[in-house]
């Protein structure tokens, strides 16, 4: 297995194996492995290298440690911060999608915010017994516009609406009957690793690509038009509320929101 980077603070570390057909994108960087800007910068990288990459097949999301994400950075959603950190996270997902390669996810422990909308954009997710998953920006004062995209896509509009519009967090077990994880294994990185090794690597890394084109060639125009309204509906309308503001303000200062309906 070759490691592109082994130095702990870098925000996403890549290793190969299966002969280069198979990476394993970490992300690390900081507790929790936070989503902010220096990550999506640095998983934009890596996903223009794998599209470039002809003889790669699959690419398996990891987090390093305990945990797969405690999600997007909680401080670079402030109005000052928060067009350009969107703006990235969202053209990721384009490069993402753009690759047309197939994409897994292990999951161990905390699963929250962009952590699970990167999780749930992938085809197969395999978590262990101990994975924690939500989107909770509902309980910050704000909304999840990629989750909000595509997933229903994966669990169906009702379960859908329950996680972006209550906030709660679901254990792994709840989670396999959403749909939203495929399979619970006490080492998700080995089970998606098993997976791939049946049923992915055996194919064409050419067709392949095409097959993934194909299977998701309606989600595309979601992502490339719907997902740049919401972003815009975020970033001018709801923005300009004094809640959305108020409820990430009283997250870093650890107090309740205050919220005024507005």
């Amino acid at each position: 297995m070759k490691a592109m980077s082994t130095t702990a603070t870098e925000p996403v570390r890549v290793e190969k194996s299966e002969g280069g057909a198979y990476w394993r994108v970490i992300l690390g960087g900081s507790k929790g492995n936070i989503i902010d800007s220096r990550m999506i910068s640095a998983l934009t990288v890596v996903f223009h290298e794998a599209t470039a990459d002809r003889h790669l097949k699959a690419v398996c999301l990891e987090g390093a440690g305990n945990h797969f994400s405690f999600g997007a950075s909680v401080p670079e959603h402030l109005p000052e911060h928060v067009p350009n950190m969107l703006r990235a996270f969202h053209d990721l997902f384009g490069v993402m999608t753009s690759s047309s390669l197939f994409l897994l996810a292990a999951v161990r422990g905390q699963c929250l915010g962009g952590g699970l909308e990167l999780v749930s954009f992938c085809h197969r997710v395999f978590a262990s017994p101990d994975a924690k998953l939500g989107q909770p920006e509902i309980l910050l004062g704000v909304f999840a516009p990629v989750a909000s995209v595509i997933l229903k896509d994966r669990v169906g509009r009702a379960h859908a609406e329950d996680l972006l519009l209550s906030g709660r967090v679901i254990g792994a077990e709840e989670a396999l009957t959403f749909g939203l994880v495929d399979a619970v294994a006490a080492n998700p990185g080995e089970a998606a690793l098993a997976y791939a090794r049946e049923h992915i690597l055996p194919c064409s890394a050419s067709t392949l690509r095409h097959a993934v084109k194909a299977a998701r060639s309606e989600l595309v125009p979601r992502l490339t038009h719907t997902l740049r309204e919401l972003e815009r509906s975020y970033l001018e309308e709801l923005m300009a509320t004094h809640d959305a503001v108020e409820g990430i303000q009283a997250f870093l200062e650890k107090r309740p929101p205050r919220w005024q309906d507005e």
